[in-house]
């Protein structure tokens, strides 16, 4: 056990460099990043603005990571937000895709879409970010994978599922995607895991 409190800790990752730990806490009022080395020592907020920041990876070098966030903005979302997390709870109906380097420095957005666009990881060779989203759905549904460069530029859609499709991740090697989907269950919300070739 790394950390031992009442605090929400949890979304863990581990850098491919094997040096630190990154996590999602509410230790500071807010969900927030945090890191930490591997045997719980060091931990710092690396995160600072008003949201839900979580679901963070590293990029296979380990130097940046990649996390989805909410950011809001009028009173009203914030008010909503803030009453939320005061009960513990969250509403991420908005969510965008955000890069940094591994200790939270130079924050960039790369999404910038209607809807919740999350659970991003990189590809192997670093340039690129795969995610899930509805942004092409009023409804809020389906989710479906897409491909993104990591300055926000070439947007590519990857799945084209009728239901939901998210949690991907590449093989180390780039050549197999594996991701979490409701498709093949009889219209049920059982979510399965599915590999596929990667084929550019």
């Amino acid at each position: 056990q790394l950390t031992q409190n009442n605090f929400y800790d949890a979304e863990a990752t581990i850098s491919p460099r094997g040096d630190k730990i990154i996590f999602t806490s509410d230790r500071s009022g807010d969900l927030e990043l945090y890191t930490m080395n591997l045997d719980g020592s060091d931990i710092k907020q690396i995160t600072n603005e008003l949201g839900y920041d979580g679901g963070a990876w590293f990029s296979p070098d380990g130097t940046k990571i990649v996390w989805r966030a909410s950011r809001p903005k009028t009173e009203e979302e914030v008010a909503e937000y803030k009453q939320l997390l005061a009960q513990g709870l969250v509403a991420p109906t908005k969510m965008e895709v955000f890069v940094a380097n591994a200790d939270g420095s130079d924050v960039h957005q790369v999404t910038n879409l209607p809807g919740a666009n999350w659970a991003p990881s990189f590809t192997p060779d670093g340039t690129q970010i795969i995610f899930s989203s509805n942004h092409e759905y009023t409804r809020g549904f389906p989710f479906n994978l897409y491909l993104i460069n990591v300055d926000g530029t070439g947007l590519e859609r990857i799945t084209f599922s009728e239901v939901f499709d998210a949690f991907a991740m590449f093989s180390p090697d780039g050549k197999k995607l594996v991701f979490c989907s409701n498709r093949h269950n009889g219209g049920g919300h059982d979510t399965n895991i599915f590999i596929a070739d990667w084929v550019k």
